[in-house]
């Protein structure tokens, strides 16, 4: 017989939904990065190297949580990693890429960081009904936004940057703009959903969100706080709409979307030149010039997962040379892929995407009551925000999980959405709530 719950010492019983409520919380707070890097980060917002290693003794426990978890559903695991074959193919591209890596110590060692954050992924899409995700990251990032203003008037010098800028409880003034505009959407889907009864508390949260968002001075997470307005109409002009009128909104859209990227490819630099700008996007444009050259020379397969920027790797070490700084990564999640596993890493993931907006508006269409409308947003957000920013198959990255989580989750309930509205295993959304309490 399975055992629901935990008996202490003292008495009280604590409940298995309680552990995996507070634990998703809790690890999806630590993969975010905040508190502990802003903490042991250098003044000017470096880390050394025995940072780096204290930072990692918190994803133990997370994976020890996302194992155990996965352990005692394993049947509803296989049954998601059946339905999108994708996801698990996408996850072992990183370790076959040891094979032809330039650094394949450190694309195996990331991989395995990688693997865990795929699972905890996994954990997400099968033990929580979208609405209940929502609520999970309304109370983690909400305590991340309300705690950075909070830090940010209390302690000016540790929750500012050098130039000014808010960085909250975060190391970088663009980390917390990206969980600010994550917020702003989270806020606003609880305000228009209704259910949760917290519209009040709601309120708040957004007003600290729009805080962070405009004291972080993120264009990128400035730009992704406006797509994601103009999705949540889109998507509910589309759920409104006869099946006619789905295919003309949807042509319709894609034909503004890549109308504005012509544009802002062909027109963005001249009119930023014009206005007195930074032409250059803080440094990008340069960069991705010389990272476009990197790419084509190993078009085929890549450099190995994660292993280019590295002070191994000489091309990266003469391209940091020529630009004046040590970049990260490419400050484009789509160049890093390229620069990961090349055009045959770049294919699956496309099919991927595509297979995922389709399910994700399918399910916006048929159910729309159960909650899949900010899903279906922050999946297109975290895409925009890759076009100047990577965090698309980081480790240990709150983004990227949430991102994949999306994705199983779409790929989950889409066979079974017109039958029923969750898998039978799935806790109903009133459980959640009292899933929080330990009794």
């Amino acid at each position: 017989m399975r055992v629901d719950s935990l008996r202490t010492a003292s008495g009280p019983a604590i409940s298995w939904r309680a552990i995996e409520c507070w634990g998703a919380a809790i690890s999806l707070f630590f993969q975010a990065g905040a508190f502990l890097p802003l903490i042991l980060a250098d003044p000017d917002g470096s880390l050394s190297e025995s940072a780096k290693s204290i930072l990692r003794l918190p994803c133990f426990p997370v994976y020890v949580f996302t194992l155990v978890v996965l352990v005692r559903n394993f049947p509803q695991f296989l049954t998601a990693l059946r339905r999108n074959l994708l996801v698990p193919l996408i996850l072992i591209l990183p370790f076959l890429s040891t094979l032809w890596s330039i650094g394949p110590p450190t694309s195996l060692r990331r991989a395995i960081g990688l693997f865990f954050c795929v699972l905890l992924s996994y954990v997400l899409a099968i033990r929580f009904t979208p609405r209940q995700l929502l609520f999970l990251l309304f109370v983690t990032l909400g305590a991340c936004n309300v705690l950075s203003v909070v830090i940010a008037v209390t302690s000016p010098s540790l929750a500012l940057m050098p130039d000014g800028a808010m960085r909250g409880v975060f190391i970088h003034k663009n980390v917390l703009g990206w969980y600010a505009s994550l917020m702003t959407l989270v806020a606003t889907a609880v305000l228009l959903d209704g259910t949760l009864g917290l519209r009040r508390t709601a309120l708040v949260m957004l007003a600290a969100g729009i805080i962070c968002l405009a004291g972080s001075g993120s264009m990128t997470a400035i730009i992704a706080t406006s797509v994601c307005y103009c999705l949540i109409g889109f998507y509910t002009l589309l759920q409104r709409s006869s099946s006619v009128g789905r295919v003309v909104i949807v042509l319709s859209f894609v034909q503004l979307s890549l109308g504005i990227l012509i544009s802002l490819h062909e027109f963005l630099v001249p009119a930023l030149e014009a206005l007195g700008k930074d032409a250059t996007l803080t440094g990008r444009v340069p960069l991705w010039e010389l990272v476009d050259r990197e790419i084509s020379d190993r078009w085929m397969l890549g450099y190995g997962y994660q292993a280019f920027w590295t002070t191994v790797n000489p091309q990266a070490t003469q391209m940091w040379l020529k630009i004046g700084w040590a970049a990260p990564h490419a400050h484009n999640g789509y160049r890093d892929i390229l620069l990961s596993f090349g055009v045959v890493g770049m294919i699956p993931f496309v099919l991927m995407l595509l297979h995922a907006i389709r399910q994700g508006a399918v399910l916006q269409c048929r159910d729309p009551q159960y909650g899949w409308l900010w899903l279906n947003v922050l999946t297109i957000m975290i895409l925009v925000m890759n076009l100047t920013e990577s965090s698309f198959f980081v480790q240990n990255d709150t983004m990227f999980i949430l991102f994949t989580a999306a994705i199983i989750m779409f790929s989950l309930y889409a066979p079974v959405v017109s039958v029923s509205h969750a898998p039978p295993w799935q806790v109903p959304s009133r459980g959640f709530t009292t899933g929080l309490q330990i009794s």
